[in-house]
């Protein structure tokens, strides 16, 4: 877990951009920095910044003013000297004129050649063929970050490949009769938390819809398929009923008094579950995505289970969408861990995903006709994240708009364009020289909301910019406008490989902040069972490993650190858990940006 807000260093949240859609609405308060332990650097859905600056771009010198020199000084010189003075004067006047425009000739030319240039629209490229040669650092990385879900893995592990793990909490559930020793922890302790695991399957399945043929190309989409699954058959039995799902495993507090590897764990591990009369919508929902998303990627494959979990998906979806409620209002406790702001995203982004795995036009409905205007916050864009699944909605809605469907409706076909809308701008705020760009940057280039967990925003940012570009690649759309400037899916692929290219160390500190990848990478990650030796005897109070100066016994493969500050620093120390514990939510985003760099590929036009 992350460290209390009150022992440590706070920095501010900051907004997505300045610039909303033309026409929409914004509102006039400032963001409140979240308070939970594991995601502070999220925008709550109900504090937007105003337009900033108007709209990013640079002051303009007043009327009559050059560059916001004096005003007029060529006609002062006139009206108090000889007329030779106004002579040479204006002849230089002129002189300056020719130059300008010059100038101004040579600089259009170069925006023709520049992404963004004003006026210039571009050409469709070429919807690329099958999977082509692989780039061996995108696919060394992806190999490595798929690693780190092998490192989380609870129960009784099988082909296990990280020889320092074994198994553990296999009385899992035993309490309340059911088998929940699966799953994953989420970080560097050893709670299992339904939420963020879930958001995990959902962006994996995501990424293996979308490039599971990069995946496959690059010997990678078996470790994927066996991560996602671990975590489905874990949702599947805590979902023992229609309207009862179990949400968290084991006590934060207990977890949090001991340092010790989670094959010697002997606290006790109470289960926590949410009900009718205790609800949870946005747990609820988001392990109905999950279910969802993941039903189409074992289709083929084997479709009993498709089955299993498209059914658990539907049922959990009624519960999360009938018995309304927060999980972090129904147990406030979690606001200390996972402080979810809000239940409609959620609903939304499952609704999205159902009707993906079924095709039933109700789900449609229900995310453009019945609730668009609603909640889905049209014209705002906001940061992707476990808490807020808005732009991961508009970039997935936008799939349908992309490539289309005989049987949507007009008013349907409203919704989506709306949703269409509103993810373009949030692509718009990520491209650096867009006049829409985010400020939220460091000086390296990196995407940075605060020094909590600083990478999650940036890998997701950076996955849902290539998603996009490759809808816009497979459907030969040119284009996206941004306040008058052009920018081609080309130039979307490069802020999203900048992204992955900062991670994998090209950054102000040479470092690779995926552990394992490279010769140059944090050896002190805040993670119990990979600082403690594997033989070691520590019973509960094993903090002197904690607090060691000593490199990781443990080499904690693919884990994705918390991240830089924003002036490109980072401390490796394992108490700084800010900076170096990691996350299976991160790693979830990432391994979806790396397969879709490894090698180029069109998507598919449907995910059945």
């Amino acid at each position: 877990m992350l460290p209390s807000p009150s022992s440590a260093t706070v920095h501010p949240t900051i907004p997505y951009y300045s610039g909303l859609l033309p026409g929409s609405a914004h509102r006039g308060h400032q963001p409140t920095r979240p308070a939970d332990e594991r995601s502070r650097e999220r925008i709550r859905r109900d504090a937007r910044l105003p337009r900033q600056g108007g709209g990013g771009g640079r002051s303009r010198p007043a009327p009559g003013t050059r560059g916001g020199g004096r005003p007029g000084e060529c006609d002062r010189r006139r009206r108090g000297m000889g007329s030779k003075y106004t002579r040479g004067c204006c002849g230089w006047l002129i002189v300056a004129l020719i130059a300008a425009l010059v100038a101004t000739a040579a600089m259009f030319a170069i925006m023709k050649r520049k992404p963004g240039g004003k006026g210039h629209h571009k050409k469709p490229l070429p919807v690329p063929g099958p999977p082509g040669a692989i780039d061996s650092k995108y696919g060394d990385a992806l190999g490595v970050a798929l690693q780190f879900f092998q490192v989380q893995k609870s129960g009784k592990l099988e082909n296990n490949q990280i020889p320092w793990r074994g198994d553990s909490a296999l009385t899992d559930g035993k309490e309340a009769g059911l088998d929940l020793s699966k799953g994953m922890y989420d970080a560097g302790d050893h709670i299992k938390f339904t939420f963020p695991m879930a958001f995990t399957a959902t962006v994996l399945a995501w990424s293996v819809l979308e490039y599971g043929d990069q995946m496959s190309a690059a010997k990678q989409l078996d470790p994927a398929l066996d991560a996602l699954k671990w975590i489905t058959d874990f949702l599947i039995a805590a979902h023992p009923s229609d309207n009862v799902l179990y949400i968290q495993v084991g006590d934060p507090d207990l977890d949090h008094n001991c340092w010790e590897r989670p094959e010697t764990m002997t606290e006790k591990r109470p289960l926590t579950q949410i009900n009718k009369k205790s609800p949870g919508s946005d747990v609820a929902a988001e392990a109905a995505a999950a279910m969802a998303a993941a039903s189409m990627v074992f289709k083929s494959s084997d479709t009993t289970y498709s089955d299993v979990l498209l059914q658990h998906a539907q049922k959990l979806f009624t519960f999360a969408d009938t018995y309304r409620g927060l999980s972090s209002e129904t147990y406030p406790k979690l606001q200390d861990f996972y402080n979810s702001t809000g239940y409609v995203d959620e609903l939304l982004w499952a609704a999205s995903w159902l009707y993906h795995s079924t095709g039933d036009q109700t789900y449609l409905s229900y995310v453009t006709v019945q609730n668009g205007k609603t909640y889905a916050e049209w014209g705002r864009p906001t940061w992707f994240s476990w808490d807020d699944k808005n732009p991961g909605t508009q970039v997935l809605l936008s799939r349908l708009n992309f490539f289309g469907s005989k049987q949507i409706s007009n008013a349907e076909n409203e919704g989506l364009k709306s949703y269409r809308d509103t993810a373009e701008a949030v692509i718009c705020g990520l491209i650096p020289d867009s006049p829409q760009a985010t400020a939220s940057r460091t000086g390296g280039g990196l995407i940075w909301i605060s020094g909590w967990n600083s990478l999650q925003h940036a890998t997701n940012s950076a996955f849902l910019a290539l998603v996009y570009s490759d809808y816009m690649l497979s459907t030969r759309t040119a284009e996206v406008q941004c306040s008058g400037k052009y920018y081609s899916p080309t130039d979307i692929r490069n802020f999203a490989a900048s992204q992955a290219n900062y991670i994998l160390g090209d950054n102000p500190m040479k470092l690779s902040y995926l552990v394992g990848y490279g010769s140059n990478y944090p050896q002190q990650v805040h993670h119990r069972g990979a600082s403690i030796p594997a033989d070691a005897k520590t019973g509960c109070k094993g903090f002197q490993y904690l607090h060691s100066p000593n490199p990781n016994p443990n080499v904690a493969m693919g884990a994705l650190v918390g991240g830089p500050f924003q002036n490109d620093t980072f401390v490796d120390s394992r108490d700084n858990a800010v900076q170096t514990e990691s996350s299976t939510y991160n790693s979830g985003t990432l391994v979806g940006l790396l397969s879709g760099l490894v090698t180029t590929s069109s998507v598919a036009q449907s995910f059945t």
